[in-house]
């Protein structure tokens, strides 16, 4: 028997049909199901670098009852998806999307096979993607001044972004323990490879292919002559302090986490835990970009 956790998006109702369609097909034959709705648990790793005072962002970690889901099923969009897998990894739960969204870069059948992929899955003819995600670490400039902060683990990106419309802010960057550059700009983005066709992509960052293990490092409307991005390797943490006088706010996969004040550091590294995403097999991402920007041969 297979215990099978459903993440329905909430203002979709043909997201919670086909929830209740697979409910009855799964207990027809045997396997038990649960919804999760994204209680809080355990910590993150909290050795993404150097610093007293800092605030771990927690791992959304669904109550099982002790019990550990032999799979997840996200029925929704790109955002459900990153809600899902958030609510998987700490557990090492392999994630199945199913395209109820518009764009669809993450899922990977169409409601109409669901059933179909649900029986490979449980016949064991599958595979499991494993994807690089981002720790986050804020460390304090005032200790005290805010209450501890909960979020999940990073699998877009993380950007520290203005909050004064028409004043830029100013963000050292250092890598690997060592100053890289002072940013002037609109705010600062790090993005996973899986994050390169989100928020980076809108932003003229790179595409990277969603298998590389690599962070981009992207500044947001700079002020500056050096306006290209970066692409590091996995072991280059990030140290990414407000400096100046002016305010900014903390992003992570688009929700607002953290208002930051100057003084205050975002520490970015890659993740010791991977999203688990389940295929088949047919999934080319290069199709998939052709086929979401209308790209064709002139």
């Amino acid at each position: 028997m297979a215990l099978v956790a459903f993440v329905v998006h909430p203002l979709r109702p043909e997201a919670q049909e086909l929830a209740d369609r697979a409910v009855k097909w799964l207990e027809a034959r045997g396997h038990a199901t649960v919804t999760w709705d994204g209680g809080a648990g355990g910590n993150a790793d909290a050795s993404a670098g150097p610093g007293a005072d800092a605030i771990v962002f927690e791992d959304l970690e669904p109550d099982l009852d002790g019990e550990r889901a032999d799979l997840a099923v996200s029925l929704g969009g790109d955002g459900t998806m990153l809600r899902t897998v958030a609510l998987a990894a700490s557990r090492g739960v392999p994630v199945l999307g199913v395209n109820v969204g518009h764009l669809g870069y993450l899922t990977e059948v169409e409601p109409s096979g669901l059933e179909e992929g649900l029986g490979r899955f449980l016949a064991g003819d599958y595979q499991v993607e494993e994807r690089l995600t981002l720790q986050a670490l804020l460390e304090q400039g005032q200790p005290g001044a805010r209450p501890a902060l909960r979020q999940r683990l990073v699998i877009n990106d993380a950007a520290i972004e203005r909050t004064e419309p028409g004043h830029t802010i100013r963000v050292a960057a250092s890598i690997a323990g060592r100053h890289f550059v002072t940013y002037a700009a609109d705010g600062l983005l790090v993005a996973t490879p899986t994050g390169s066709t989100a928020y980076n992509l809108s932003v003229r960052g790179p595409i990277l292919s969603p298998g590389l293990r690599a962070l981009v490092l992207v500044p947001l409307a700079p002020h500056m002559l050096f306006d290209r991005a970066l692409v590091l390797e996995p072991h280059q943490w990030l140290r990414l302090e407000l400096v100046g006088s002016r305010p900014a706010v903390l992003v992570m996969d688009g929700q607002r986490v953290a208002d930051l004040d100057p003084g205050d550091v975002v520490v970015c590294r890659a993740s010791p835990t991977p999203a688990r995403l389940v295929t088949f097999g047919g999934r080319d991402f290069h199709a998939i970009l052709r086929a979401r920007f209308h790209l064709g041969d002139r």
